[in-house]
Formats: C-alpha cells, structure tokens, sequence
C-alpha cells in the first residue's frame, strides 16, 4: 500500500506513514470495492504519531510543529517533508521556583529608577506562573559591512583649520587697529568661515573622510517558536547555555506546564535572521556616526530545541498594564512591556 498523503510506499497493514505521520484508511480490495464514476480525494488530518524514540502515542494538537513526549523527552518536528527527530533538544534547570523570591526580584525590577518607586507595591498582580517555553535556538554568525565618516579625521581637521584661521584672524586684526570694530568684524568673518568650514564648503572645506570598516559577531539567536508568545519575542537576549542539560520531563515539577511549539526550526531560522540584522544595524549605529552605506550577511546553521523555565507576571498599575518574562534559569528579565 502508498500513503495517502505522500505516496510512500508501506506496509498492507499500516495505520501510519512512517515518512508524514499521516494516519491511513483501511485498504479496499478491487474486487469489492464499488464502482465510482469521478475519483475522490479526502484529505487525511494527522490525529496520532508514534514517538520516534520510545513508540509511544503522540497526539499533536492543531497547528503544532513540534512536539515533545512526555513519556520520554524526545522531540519531534514538522518538516516539509513530514515529522522527524530534533537532533538536539536541551532545557535549562529551574532555578528560581519559590514564589516568593520571584515576586522579591520583581519588585526591585519595578521599583529601579525614582520615577518607578513603589510601581510595585501601588500594583495589582493579576498573572504569575511559571512554564518551560520552547526556544529555537539558533547559531548566526554575521559580517556587517559599512562605510562611515571617521569622526576623529574630521576633527582634527577642523581643529587644524579652526588654529589656521586663529592666526590669521589675529593678523588681520592687528592689520584693523585691534580696536573693539576690528574684533567684531573679524567675530563676523570667523563665523562666516566656520561655518562654511562645517558645511563642507568655502574657502578651505575638503571633503568627508569615508573609510570602510567591517563589523563580525556571532549569536545564539533564541526564537520563540509558540506564535501566542511572539509578543515576548527576545530582541537582544541570550540564554546562559552553558547551563543546559539535556531534556528529560522527569527533572520538571509536575506543577510547572511543558508547552508544545508551532513554529518549525526553518521559520526560525528566517526570523534569527532579522533579528542579527537588527543587533547589527544598532551595534553599527553605537560604534560609528554618520554611516553612509551598510550591507550585512548571516550564515545560518543547524539549531537546537531549548525548553526554558519562563516566569510569566503581569501587573495593572491604574489601568495601565505591565508585563514581565523573567528567565528562571538565570534570573534576568528577558522582556518588560509597560515599564
């Protein structure tokens, strides 16, 4: 027999494709099967898949792209070519889980800065749970390339010019009687000539010193990969990965939620991407002034599925809402939205 979806070929007693997933209809024999006029086609909805590692049952829910079985850990993705193992799948420990402690650390997150003093005792906590979040966590290695003013040329240049025309300044006007009138014109002259100076013209205004200069940086770019959370999106925020252990659901308290994802490893790798475009244009941006043209490439590999214990709150201060996602593993604040 073929899958009905992918057309691979199976064995006559299969109930799922071993490529896609699919969950296949009883075989009909030629000879019983009825007569039919136009072909029918039905499309097959993938109900259970078994896990790769343990063959366990694996009910995916809809739209999920990744998958992890809670009888063993394994993990599988949803591929364009159908369901396969995630080759490396991690998870950070938890190392804040008493309520108290997060509540104390987020009081002083609040409470930071004068403007914010006692944001959280004049608050109302209406959301604090903690959950193992999926991340995709993708390696990015990325060469920005860009063409600058050099600040430091034209500085000193102008500092060069500005000591010229001090002296010749001087000259003239000992040339005018060194009077009072004197002083106010050559005041008028100077800033005549300063300013066309900065402008880039006049009497001795060269050009703009352009150089070239190239900017390397490599990422562990984390991407959410459950869709209900991109709003929490990390923009410039690394996980601590050298504390990762490989994942076992066992060593997660019951009371802590693992969450599924429905974002495959290739979208993710699309959205690392734009966000190293992004660190790099601002990393450019702190680094030099005036850039007049810039070009960055990313070199994408491989990543790995990151389950990190997230400390979800959220507050209402007077009707204005706040939000907080802090790293469990780490203790950092990952996202503030309303601070």
């Amino acid at each position: 027999m073929y899958c009905t979806k992918c057309d691979t070929q199976l064995p006559d007693d299969a109930t799922f494709c071993m490529k896609c997933g699919t969950k296949q209809q009883p075989q009909v024999s030629q000879t019983a099967q009825p007569a039919q006029t136009t072909s029918q086609t039905q499309d097959t909805i993938v109900k259970e898949i078994k896990c790769p590692s343990c063959g366990a049952p694996i009910a995916p829910k809809f739209g999920e792209m990744v998958i992890t079985c809670e009888y063993c850990g394994s993990s599988v993705t949803l591929e364009n070519t159908g369901w396969k193992n995630i080759a490396k799948h991690t998870m950070l420990p938890i190392t804040i889980i008493d309520k108290d402690d997060i509540t104390g650390r987020l009081k002083k997150m609040m409470d930071k800065g004068l403007l914010h003093r006692h944001l959280q005792e004049t608050s109302t906590l209406e959301e604090l749970n903690l959950t193992m979040v999926p991340y995709w966590i993708i390696p990015v290695t990325a060469r920005t390339n860009l063409v600058a003013i050099d600040v430091a040329a034209e500085v000193g240049s102008i500092a060069t010019t500005a000591a010229l025309f001090g002296v010749m300044g001087g000259a003239m006007g000992g040339g005018f009687g060194g009077g009072r009138r004197g002083g106010m014109g050559m005041g008028m002259m100077d800033g005549m000539v300063m300013g066309s100076m900065l402008g880039g013209g006049g009497m001795m205004g060269g050009s703009n010193t352009k150089r070239a200069y190239t900017l390397d940086a490599s990422y562990n770019c984390p991407v959410i990969a459950l869709k209900a959370l991109t709003m929490y999106q990390p923009q410039d925020y690394e996980f601590a990965l050298d504390g990762r252990v490989d994942f076992d659901s066992k060593k997660i308290p019951k009371s802590v939620k693992v969450l599924n994802g429905d974002i495959n490893d290739d979208t993710a790798k699309n959205q690392a991407k734009v966000i190293v475009d992004q660190l790099q244009s601002k990393k450019a941006h702190s680094q030099y002034h005036m850039i007049q043209q810039m070009d960055t490439q990313e070199e994408v590999a491989s990543g790995e599925l990151l389950h990190a214990p997230i400390w979800f709150a959220k507050y209402d201060h007077k009707g204005k809402k706040i939000s907080l996602v802090i790293d469990a593993n780490s203790g950092a604040a990952i996202n503030s939205i309303g601070l």
